[in-house]
């Protein structure tokens, strides 16, 4: 390699990682996931290594907007996805090794779950919108070719984003309170093992169905409080209690990364039915708040 070519890859490797860290935050609020997150900036270095720059006055700019591009066609290709369906029995989506744990579980908490299950609900574009515009204040004029609109269209789509966001803890009549203190004793109970618990809420003809297709095309069940108590038994390690599509039920949402919607039906003090949503189109368009 030429020196002059070496010299100015060092150059770029060391701009890009004084941005590095800022980059990760962006792609993370988009994405939901850090691992997800890291392959964008590792995307966008790649990108970068290979770009003609020299016509570039602000490379932090642009490598904001490489990285968004990137996390959009992630967001974009969700949708070609199924999740694993929640009968065949495996644990919760979760990232895994003790580093990124802790590092994801940092930026959750910065970015709060709520924020992070309802921006998982939001569809690519609104949320990219939203991100940028909201949390890292890039014009709009700037995000429009991100998203491939006129400025006023992606003004609109962090418009209804924003609505979405930022529009708090749903309130609750007496009906949802009610139901709600079930849901949360399910959820209780199933986090942390403890199956009488459970069987304390549960219907004796409780059934649980999945969108989810298993065998022969036929939805996966289970019936009766004992079966659905032992399989529930130290499961919902991440669900949390919310309003899905404005009544009373759950989300799995493994450090806010929306994998699951639950549909719960509670009768006289007692859950009668659960119905399980993990279908990526079902999940792109289901209206999610955090009670």
């Amino acid at each position: 390699m030429p020196p002059e070519k070496s010299s100015e890859q060092n150059f770029l490797a060391d701009r890009f990682e004084a941005d590095r860290t800022r980059l990760r935050g962006v792609a993370y609020r988009m994405l939901g996931s850090l691992p997800e997150a890291e392959d964008a900036v590792q995307e966008a270095w790649l990108r970068l290594a290979r770009a003609d720059t020299s016509g570039v006055d602000n490379l932090s700019a642009w490598l904001t907007t490489v990285t968004s591009r990137v996390c959009l066609d992630m967001l974009r290709s969700r949708k070609s996805r199924r999740e694993d369906a929640l009968l065949e029995g495996g644990p919760e989506p979760s990232v895994s090794g003790e580093e990124a744990i802790e590092r994801e579980t940092i930026l959750a908490d910065s970015v709060g779950l709520a924020l992070l299950v309802v921006l998982q609900a939001l569809q690519p574009a609104e949320r990219i919108a939203f991100v940028l515009h909201d949390l890292f204040d890039m014009p709009f004029e700037q995000i429009a070719p991100i998203v491939e609109r006129t400025p006023d269209a992606a003004r609109q789509l962090a418009s209804r984003a924003r609505r979405r966001v930022r529009g708090g803890p749903a309130p609750l009549d007496a009906a949802q309170t009610a139901q709600k203190s079930v849901v949360d004793a399910f959820l209780l109970a199933s986090r942390t093992g403890d199956l009488a618990g459970l069987m304390a809420v549960l219907s004796p003809d409780v059934v649980v169905r999945s969108d989810l297709l298993g065998g022969g095309g036929q939805v996966r069940e289970l019936r009766g409080a004992e079966k659905v108590a032992n399989f529930y038994n130290g499961l919902a390690q991440t669900a949390r209690t919310a309003l899905v599509d404005g009544a009373i039920g759950a989300v799995v949402a493994p450090l806010g990364q929306l994998t699951r919607v639950l549909d719960i039906r509670v009768e006289n003090g007692l859950i009668v039915e659960i119905f399980v949503a993990g279908d990526v189109e079902r999940l792109a368009g289901v209206e999610v708040s955090m009670v």
